[in-house]
């Protein structure tokens, strides 16, 4: 195996996921070791918060579904996508990646490699006020036997106090609860493409 293959479902009994951790969800202390490319992008961020999530699907299905973030959040449409249900179907296009482009509508695509990572940043103003400075990593990692594991990290710089007292105690399970509704829409939505 290669360092970017993982065996995508059977975690190394020394380096097992963290399964209710609230800023380690899914990830190992391996792949939290990594350098990530959205580490270049905030300047000098006081936390970090890792997501993972093993897919039955090759890493190119799983990378194109990533691409439908463009189009939607895939977490609970009912709080983030005002009620509107995310595409259940890939939306020709949306692979068709060009830095600089809207993502979730609050984010902008900073890098991309096709098939092994999207890195976003947030750039809305109001969110920035609310949340701080704030990039993610979405990165596909291959497995064996067409399987791939998805490994988030998103690097926050929180706003001045109070508002970044608040945001310390809220963001880290608030997005715990949004982004894990994600990564198992995703998931789901990939390995059905996978099976067709």
């Amino acid at each position: 195996m290669t360092p970017r293959e993982t065996t995508a479902g059977a975690a190394r009994a020394d380096d097992a996921a963290e399964s209710w951790s609230v800023s380690a969800w899914g990830s190992t202390a391996a792949e939290r070791a990594q350098p990530f490319p959205c580490d270049a992008l905030v300047d000098a961020p006081n936390a970090a918060y890792f997501r993972a999530v093993d897919v039955e699907a090759p890493p190119a299905v799983v990378f194109r579904w990533l691409c439908q973030l463009r189009a939607a959040p895939y977490s609970y449409d009912w709080i983030d996508n005002f009620g509107r249900t995310s595409p259940r179907e890939l939306t020709p296009g949306l692979e068709q990646l060009v830095r600089g482009q809207r993502v979730m509508r609050i984010f902008t695509l900073a890098d991309f490699t096709i098939d092994r990572h999207l890195t976003l940043v947030l750039t809305d103003t109001g969110s920035r006020g609310l949340f701080g400075e704030l990039a993610v990593t979405y990165a596909v990692h291959a497995g064996l036997r067409a399987r791939s594991r998805i490994v988030v990290k998103l690097a926050i710089r929180y706003p001045p106090a109070p508002v970044g007292w608040v945001m310390r105690a809220l963001l880290p399970l608030g997005d715990l609860i949004m982004m894990r509704q994600q990564l198992l829409t995703l998931k789901s939505l990939a390995e059905t493409t996978a099976r067709r």
